[in-house]
């Protein structure tokens, strides 16, 4: 396709028609000529937003994007309603791939009960790989909203899944012929398979039944970077066993082989719960199989401190990914990320 705005019969043939899931409070929905799209909400109901980009790989763009900003809805309690889309392409990018990453969006909206709102289209050269940037609008009950300061002194942490989920995923995808030179491919496609775990919208709605009083998606900077964070959101403390985070020898392996620390590594698809029922909640997680473990607790001061038998370590506001130290190739964009 050649730069500038997508031709509108490809817009209609490519994009809208893979738009099929609806939801009842969209008002106005994407088409020629409409700049906005409308929602309704309940007057006792808040709007929740939250806006990502995919730049960091072009394998599954688009369901990574989709399922990146419902994480995100889902961690502050809301209902995911619809997504805003912003798809940008490289000259010379086919039909085809657009088609197929819309496919792939609309897959992962009708699995979370989303809709397609809107967005924009365009072919550039403004970029060498494919960017989508997802906008989220989600709704909560004005009392049931978390926010990120919730957590208190005494309060136990509890993570879902594993760390470095998502970039293990990645990585073994895209660099699947140098790890063939020292695993199996059986360990590598089980590696791959973690992407299938990247949603945190199920955990997300057990820890609002629980009665969890924050929760935060772990995204770049790994888990390392989400406690930081969450810790800094509340202004406290934290004491976290390092032994007892959830981690994959999938994991362990592939980031030995790029020289990775595991735990700065991205982890979408894992989240971090506040609660005062850690055992109820880690119970009733495994319960809908979901892994989860207790990690640590909410302390007084703002020591932010990871505990490894003996030895004590400090936990450092999160710096970039450990993702952006591999050198990934795709198969049809040639992209280095360094």
């Amino acid at each position: 396709m050649k730069i500038g705005k997508i031709p509108e019969i490809v817009l209609k043939r490519s994009v809208f028609k893979q738009i099929k899931h609806r939801r009842e409070e969209v008002l106005i929905r994407p088409g020629v000529g409409r700049d906005c799209s409308a929602i309704a909400i309940e007057k006792d109901e808040a709007i929740v937003i939250s806006t990502d980009p995919i730049t960091g790989t072009t394998k599954d763009i688009g369901a990574l994007a989709v399922h990146i900003t419902a994480n995100d809805i889902a961690s502050s309690g809301g209902d995911i309603i619809g997504i805003m889309l912003t798809i940008l392409l490289p000259e010379g990018a086919r039909e085809s791939d657009l088609r197929e990453m819309m496919q792939d969006i609309e897959s992962v909206c009708l699995n979370l009960n989303i809709e397609v709102i809107g967005g924009h289209t365009e072919v550039t050269n403004a970029v060498n790989q494919p960017i989508i940037t997802v906008t989220g609008i989600g709704k909560i009950s004005k009392d049931d909203l978390l926010s990120p300061k919730g957590m208190k002194p005494g309060q136990e942490i509890v993570m879902t899944k594993w760390a470095g989920l998502e970039g293990t995923a990645i990585i073994a995808k895209e660099k699947q012929e140098e790890l063939l030179t020292k695993y199996p491919k059986e360990f590598i496609d089980g590696a791959i398979d973690f992407i299938d775990h990247i949603s945190v919208v199920p955990e997300a709605k057990i820890g609002k039944q629980i009665g969890v009083t924050s929760m935060h998606d772990v995204t770049e900077g790994g888990i390392f970077g989400a406690l930081w964070e969450i810790a800094e959101a509340s202004n406290v403390g934290i004491s976290i066993d390092l032994k007892a985070i959830p981690i994959k020898q999938e994991t362990v392996e592939v980031c030995e082989f790029y020289d990775l620390n595991p735990y700065l590594l991205i982890s979408s698809g894992s989240m971090l719960m506040v609660t005062e029922k850690g055992n109820e909640l880690v119970e009733t997680l495994k319960k809908s199989g979901i892994p989860a473990a207790i990690i640590g607790k909410v302390t007084n001061g703002n020591e932010r401190i990871i505990i490894n038998e003996d030895e004590k370590r400090y936990l450092e506001p999160p710096k970039s990914d450990e993702l952006y130290k591999v050198e990934l190739n795709s198969d049809r964009y040639k992209i280095k990320i360094k």
